[in-house]
């Protein structure tokens, strides 16, 4: 033993009543129910005394058993002078009741202060103290030698197979404890990871048709500004409409993203694109589903790039190429360029900086630049 385990209390764990199952708790008070009838009958029926002095040794049984109770209070606080000082006031309590005649009281008094030391005090306490009552209770007791020193030793291993025990118990309620912990953790950094996912969601959303409706309605600005004709500034208000209408929709769609309820990718990428004749797709390798995270990827880079091309080069050819490989799925935007658009200056190009970032919170790449032609954007998303 290192000198910690001597000076080491017994935790609270061990020592408090939390994780006893309630047939040990009926059994430990039925014990403690047996002894202290054991220290009543001790004292009436050994007693010397008739009248007040029996009535006395009743009362030096309740003392008892008040200093017990308040020694299995200050133990549990690891209060160390004043739970020795409970022991030897016991101890004092039972060699006044040997020399006042009460024999058996005096003898349970020991046996409990050897056990209860062993079991709830630091050794360095326990062991002197547990000397001290066994060596009373064998120079009182007028069994046989062998009788008597078995006895002790038999007392003295009960005493430490209870600490034990209740070192044992209060190891797994701290293992119980620190488990709990970990998964009131885990459950809150779960939470805060889908908070974040939701509000990466609506943030992609929302960025995507506020940047779309601004490319529309700065055009209808330079168009007012040029004093272009009605009908062009019209149409540029009313794709401004569209824009805001299939925002909220994409807010529906990624809410029921959110919520599992996804259509296939492929379906998505026909009905992003609809009827342009500008814009082809290609999907190879084995269709198979995506995780959520990777799904929403893929979708949220497809409108970026295509809401990229119809901001910068308007009127492009765009070719989209999804493909399934064995470990990872990849998305190829490529347009064939084209001249700048009215409303190439404007927004803070962040779109592509999130989908990076999304990417790789999912352990993939996002690469976008130029090619000889025009401007690709190639997602790499592992499956």
């Amino acid at each position: 033993m290192t000198k910690n385990d001597w000076l080491r209390w017994p935790s609270k764990e061990a020592l408090g009543r939390e994780g006893i199952s309630h047939n040990r708790r009926r059994l430990a008070w039925a014990t403690r129910m047996l002894v202290l009838a054991m220290l009543l009958w001790g004292a009436v029926s050994s007693s010397p005394l008739r009248g007040w002095g029996a009535a006395l040794a009743v009362g030096g049984v309740g003392v008892a058993a008040l200093l017990a109770r308040a020694l299995y209070r200050t133990t549990f606080q690891h209060r160390l002078w004043p739970s020795v000082s409970l022991l030897l006031l016991l101890q004092g309590l039972a060699v006044a009741g040997q020399a006042a005649g009460f024999r058996v009281p005096a003898l349970v008094l020991w046996c409990g202060c050897a056990i209860t030391a062993l079991e709830r005090l630091p050794l360095s306490a326990a062991l002197p103290l547990t000397m001290v009552a066994l060596g009373s209770y064998a120079v009182v007791n007028d069994d046989a030698l062998l009788t008597t020193t078995v006895t002790s030793i038999g007392l003295a291993l009960l005493g430490y197979v209870l600490r034990l025990d209740a070192e044992a118990r209060g190891n797994t309620q701290l293992l119980l404890t620190q488990e709990r912990a970990a998964r009131a953790a885990e459950r809150e950094s779960a939470a805060l990871a889908e908070r974040a996912r939701i509000a990466r969601e609506i943030h992609d959303v929302l960025a995507h048709s506020l940047s779309a409706q601004l490319v529309h309605l700065e055009a209808a600005r330079l168009l007012i500004e040029r004093g272009a004709d009605r009908d062009r500034i019209l149409e540029r208000v009313v794709a401004a409409r569209g824009m805001a209408r299939d925002g909220l929709a994409e807010t529906r769609h990624a809410l029921s993203a959110l919520r599992g309820e996804m259509s296939p990718l492929e379906d998505y990428l026909s009905e992003l694109i609809g009827a342009t004749d500008t814009v082809g797709v290609t999907i190879t390798g084995e269709r198979r589903p995506l995780s959520a995270e990777a799904s929403q990827a893929v979708r949220r880079v497809a409108q970026e790039a295509l809401t990229n091309v119809r901001k910068h080069a308007p009127g492009a050819t765009v070719q989209v190429r999804l493909e399934y490989g064995e470990h990872q799925v990849t998305l190829d935007v490529r347009d064939t360029g084209g001249s700048p658009g009215e409303l190439t200056g404007v927004g803070g190009g962040y779109g592509l900086l999130g989908m990076r970032e999304r990417a790789e919170l999912l352990g993939g790449s996002l690469a976008a630049g130029p090619d000889e032609k025009g401007f690709v954007v190639t997602l790499r998303v592992p499956t």
